[in-house]
């Protein structure tokens, strides 16, 4: 049983065993207001706007820079155009083109001619919709510019990567390993914008999901399926006969207003039935409180896994949108704009001004979204906290698996990050290796007081060994011993109406101003929300988070408050700092519940 401590004296003043009485201390007032707009110059602690490199794999122990990809291919599209008409002389391949010519039209077909009109409202959202997923997928990605295929983010593992190899200082920080996009590339652009872009990703990922559900619905309760979903065998040798005749450069007779060929049948039916769901299943699979828990799953088919499939998805969107343009523009433009925009077989120019206008709507979105970011990040935060919160809210009760890890999947590198404290007072406690350090407990609670970290180790000890996912990306498995939360709140005893706790840090923002973050205090109940005083098995590191560091399994990194300074319990967050439930949040537009 931890020592008896005594409760709070006259005023709300705090006791401690060893210091006696102390005034309350309102660390609310070292708290900034945030901006409301985006000053680059200034932005994320005025971090440098660097690029990165171009995509290197990694090949064995060698890096390869992809950009040589683009001559090789250009060399290997006249190679198998060559080769491809080679082929269309031999009497046997003549004969299997002929058998199958590509398009297997339905009999009978007349049930589902054409496009019908929902189908091409649909076509424009996903356009839409799909161009902000991407752009702001691709800011996402650029927060931390490697890719793995183990759950360790190890330096110099990574098997994809847009940036140059980590540097040996022992003290470099995820944060500094960001690239900075062009403003009409990235969303929206800046370096270091993750916050923002999650937002236009996570709101638009939701519309496209809704628009994939009626898409869905309707594409099965009409003969329309018959497009997009193989039938028959026959859809392997036509799909074939059809990428020989492209290459070949004697193409198919376009049948797109009865059937689509073999190639594009095949080519639909993988974006709609595979990659879109894979895209679905591999974001949440970066989830912590999803892969905290699902750990059967979770377990092989890591975060880092689930990234980089994540991305390979995106790959194959690029690559999907790129080709089926091209196919449009180059087997009858005006017949397939008018399939597509008008519902007519007609080769009338009125479908290419329709296309026309859609596109310039397209355009301009993606033109304003940039700037429209900057002046009103505000804005974007609090429309994809209405359309997406809820959603965040709902993972928040998933409560994460206590013994998925064990200590052979501990981490060889944790990447730091956040800003260390640097004040006169932090470092005199570093010194004295936190003799003097005191944990301030305060708020509603009927028992307010102060802990040493000789009381704190007194305590009820717990270890776990948990997956960290950052919210740039990276993640990393390590074991943590520490005090539970539930029973430090066993002994201030928080009040009836009390409903969240404030983490208060020794270390400031990149804006300056005292760090802090926001949780519920249901959360800080879970087996896994704990203080932290260990790592590893040793003495929890400065650089990681000493003396105190938050655990909540179920949040992204930046929630885990580092060099824990004080805990407040309230009643509600709307006067503390910004309003929007941590540092982070007020300054970089974070989303104040952050479990996917």
């Amino acid at each position: 049983m931890p020592p008896r401590v005594d409760g709070a004296g006259k005023n709300g003043s705090m006791a401690s065993n060893e210091s006696g009485p102390t005034p309350r201390r309102d660390f609310e007032v070292s708290l900034t207001k945030p901006s409301e707009t985006i000053d680059v110059a200034e932005w994320a602690g005025s971090i440098p706007q660097v690029g990165g490199t171009p995509p290197h794999v990694r090949v064995g122990r060698r890096w390869i820079n992809l950009l040589w990809s683009i001559p090789i291919a250009v060399v290997l599209v006249v190679v198998l155009v060559a080769v491809a008409k080679g082929l269309r002389n031999m009497p046997s391949v003549a004969h299997f083109v002929h058998r199958y010519p590509g398009t297997i039209a339905p009999n009978p077909h007349p049930a589902y001619l054409g496009l019908p009109s929902w189908l091409r409202w649909q076509h424009f959202f996903n356009l839409f919709f799909m161009a902000f997923i991407i752009r702001s997928g691709v800011q996402i990605l650029a927060d931390h510019p490697r890719l793995y295929w183990t759950r360790h983010s190890t330096p110099g593992r990574e098997w994809l990567r847009f940036q140059k190899p980590v540097p040996p200082d022992p003290m470099w920080t995820a944060k500094q390993d960001s690239v900075k996009l062009p403003g009409q590339v990235g969303l929206p652009g800046i370096r270091h914008s993750i916050g923002l872009a999650r937002w236009w990703h996570f709101t638009f990922d939701v519309l496209f999901l809704l628009n994939g559900a009626v898409f869905y619905a309707l594409l099965f309760a009409t003969p329309q399926w018959q497009r997009i979903v193989p039938t028959t065998w026959k859809v392997f040798p036509s799909a074939g006969s059809v990428a020989l005749q492209y290459l070949s450069l004697q193409w198919p007779y376009n049948h797109g207003w009865v059937a689509y060929n073999g190639l594009q049948l095949i080519s639909y039916f993988v974006t709609v039935f595979v990659a879109a769901p894979l895209a679905l299943l591999t974001g949440l699979g970066q989830s912590p409180a999803v892969s905290n828990r699902l750990t059967p799953i979770s377990h092989h088919l890591s975060s880092q896994v689930a990234r980089s499939i994540h991305f390979l998805v995106l790959c194959w969107f690029l690559v999907f949108i790129f080709m089926h343009t091209a196919m449009v523009w180059t087997t009858g433009l005006l017949t397939n704009l008018n399939h597509i925009t008008l519902g007519n077989d007609t080769s009338s120019w009125a479908g290419f001004g329709l296309y026309v206008v859609w596109m310039a709507i397209v355009v301009a979105a993606w033109i304003a979204a940039t700037p429209f970011t900057l002046r009103h990040p505000r804005v974007v935060q609090r429309v994809g906290a209405t359309v997406t919160g809820p959603v965040q809210g709902l993972f928040e009760h998933i409560d994460p698996n206590p013994r998925q890890y064990t200590e052979a999947d501990i981490s060889p590198h944790f990447w730091l990050n956040g800003r260390m404290p640097d004040s006169d007072e932090f470092r005199r406690l570093v010194d004295t290796r936190f003799a003097d350090y005191r944990l301030h407990v305060y708020g509603l609670v009927a028992h307010p007081r102060d802990f040493t970290l000789d009381e704190l180790r007194s305590m009820p000890h717990q270890e776990q060994i948990t997956q960290h996912f950052c919210i740039q990306g990276w993640s990393g498995v390590a074991k943590w011993g520490g005090v539970p939360m539930r029973d430090l709140l066993a002994l201030v005893e928080p009040a009836a109406d009390a409903r969240y706790v404030v983490f208060y840090s020794f270390g400031e923002g990149s804006d300056g101003g005292t760090y802090y973050d926001v949780h519920p205090l249901e959360l800080m109940y879970r087996e896994l929300s704990l203080l932290a005083l260990e790592m590893n098995g040793e003495p929890l590191p400065v650089a990681h988070g000493a003396p105190i560091r938050l655990r909540n399994e179920v949040e992204l990194g930046f929630k885990q408050v580092k060099w824990i300074r004080a805990i407040e319990v309230v009643a509600e967050f709307r006067h503390i700092g910004g309003g929007h439930g941590g540092y982070n949040e007020d300054h970089e537009f974070f989303g104040y519940r952050q479990a996917i």
